[in-house]
Protein backbone atom coordinates (compact mmCIF):
# COMPACT_ATOMS: atom_id res chain seq x y z
CA UNK A 1 0.00 0.00 0.00
CA UNK A 2 1.01 3.70 -1.06
CA UNK A 3 2.27 5.72 2.05
CA UNK A 4 0.76 8.77 0.16
CA UNK A 5 -2.19 9.36 -1.75
CA UNK A 6 -3.25 12.11 -4.18
CA UNK A 7 -6.23 14.14 -5.06
CA UNK A 8 -8.20 11.72 -7.26
CA UNK A 9 -6.86 7.90 -5.98
CA UNK A 10 -9.19 6.35 -4.54
CA UNK A 11 -8.89 5.18 -1.12
CA UNK A 12 -7.48 1.61 -0.13
CA UNK A 13 -9.27 1.52 2.99
CA UNK A 14 -11.58 3.27 5.39
CA UNK A 15 -10.58 5.53 7.71
CA UNK A 16 -8.90 8.68 9.08
CA UNK A 17 -6.27 10.91 6.45
CA UNK A 18 -4.54 13.77 7.07
CA UNK A 19 -3.25 16.60 4.78
CA UNK A 20 0.25 15.99 3.88
CA UNK A 21 1.30 18.74 1.13
CA UNK A 22 -0.39 20.40 -2.21
CA UNK A 23 0.42 18.78 -5.00
CA UNK A 24 1.65 21.74 -7.00
CA UNK A 25 3.97 22.87 -3.84
CA UNK A 26 2.08 25.88 -3.25
CA UNK A 27 1.69 28.06 0.27
CA UNK A 28 0.17 25.32 2.88
CA UNK A 29 -0.60 28.89 5.25
CA UNK A 30 -4.48 29.31 3.55
CA UNK A 31 -5.36 25.41 4.47
CA UNK A 32 -7.22 25.49 7.77
CA UNK A 33 -6.73 23.48 10.74
CA UNK A 34 -10.31 21.49 10.13
CA UNK A 35 -9.68 20.77 6.19
CA UNK A 36 -6.56 18.74 7.36
CA UNK A 37 -7.78 15.89 8.39
CA UNK A 38 -10.82 13.98 6.23
CA UNK A 39 -13.08 11.03 6.44
CA UNK A 40 -13.20 8.30 3.76
CA UNK A 41 -14.28 5.14 2.81
CA UNK A 42 -12.84 2.15 1.01
CA UNK A 43 -13.04 3.38 -2.44
CA UNK A 44 -13.82 6.76 -2.03
CA UNK A 45 -11.75 9.52 -3.68
CA UNK A 46 -9.29 11.64 -2.13
CA UNK A 47 -10.81 15.46 -2.34
CA UNK A 48 -8.81 18.55 -3.05
CA UNK A 49 -8.99 21.04 -0.35
CA UNK A 50 -12.08 22.45 0.30
CA UNK A 51 -11.18 26.41 0.66
CA UNK A 52 -9.27 26.62 -2.65
CA UNK A 53 -9.78 23.58 -4.62
CA UNK A 54 -6.15 22.71 -5.10
CA UNK A 55 -4.76 19.08 -4.97
CA UNK A 56 -3.29 17.86 -2.24
CA UNK A 57 -1.58 14.96 -0.76
CA UNK A 58 -2.92 13.16 1.46
CA UNK A 59 -1.42 10.29 4.48
CA UNK A 60 -3.17 7.88 6.85
CA UNK A 61 -3.44 9.33 10.45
Amino acid sequence: MADRFKTGEKAPEKGTYQFDGLVDGGSENDVTEDEKHIELENGDQFPPIRSNKEAAYWKKA
